[in-house]
């Protein structure tokens, strides 16, 4: 199987138009006609996840944040973007991200973390029509039990691996709904509450959001990495049903840049 089937693949789960106008996501090195000898898969590029993929074989590295998010003027190895471009091609792997295409696709990003805290009833939170395709900013849904607030953050803790979660005031009702958006989602807090959320939770967030909410939503804040971490799981889903035969790996690599001390 070429290269090209395996993108096009994940194109199909997450057409590119689905990506926000900012975006660079698609195609970021290298040349698709080879045939696949490996995926990796992985939240960023860096220079030991393509290490990582040169050690395995592969010659496909799946991310969701581009590796070429704002134009590269010159290639001489400055820095980590430019290094992880000059192996990849120095290797022939090809570096292929899903990033807002894959936040705004049905069954993408959101879906996977409520998937993950246990949710039912998971529905896009701001709908909208690309095409013929139903797509959304962020999702929502319920626990057939609701639970304290101290409880929510608990299983917060231990589901995404976090050492702390940043919080508003404690909820003093029970948490049912949940609405979520993984990354930096402060934007969509207002449609958060506009749909009777209890708790709104996202990866980052600025100071000021955190203000004028108190009682009103249980607004939990785990750390953009932690949010997004499961999304390999999403790519490897695709490639085996989609692309049998092909092989997937999920990188060892934590590529988290923030360290808490």
């Amino acid at each position: 199987m070429k290269i090209k089937e395996v993108v096009y693949a994940l194109e199909q789960f997450a057409p590119l138009p689905l990506q926000e106008d900012f975006d660079n996501a698609g195609l970021q090195v290298g040349l698709t006609e080879t045939e696949v000898s490996g995926a990796l898969l992985c939240l960023d590029v860096t220079e030991k996840v393509i290490d990582e993929a040169i050690s395995l074989g592969c010659n496909l590295v799946v991310s969701h944040h581009p590796l070429v998010f704002r134009p590269l003027k010159r290639i001489t190895g400055a820095n980590y973007v430019q290094r992880c471009v000059i192996k990849a091609i120095k290797h022939d792997i090809v570096i292929v991200s899903m990033h807002t295409n894959l936040d705004n696709a049905l069954n993408g990003v959101n879906f996977k973390i409520a998937e993950k805290m246990g949710l039912d009833d998971i529905r896009l939170m701001a709908e909208k029509n690309v095409g013929d395709v139903m797509a959304g900013s962020g999702v929502i849904g319920d626990f057939k039990e609701p639970m304290a607030a101290e409880t929510f953050i608990s299983m917060l803790k231990k589901v995404f691996d976090v050492k702390c979660v940043r919080a508003n005031e404690l909820l003093r009702r029970n948490i049912r709904r949940v609405a979520i958006c993984g990354g930096a989602g402060a934007f969509l807090l207002g449609e958060a509450v506009k749909n009777g959320a209890d708790a709104f939770v996202t990866g980052e967030m600025h100071y000021h959001d955190f203000f004028d909410h108190e009682q009103e939503i249980q607004i939990c804040v785990i750390g953009h990495y932690e949010s997004e971490q499961y999304t390999k799981e999403i790519f490897k889903s695709i490639i085996e049903e989609r692309c049998p035969g092909v092989m997937c790996y999920m990188t060892n690599v934590n590529t988290n840049p923030i360290n808490y001390l």
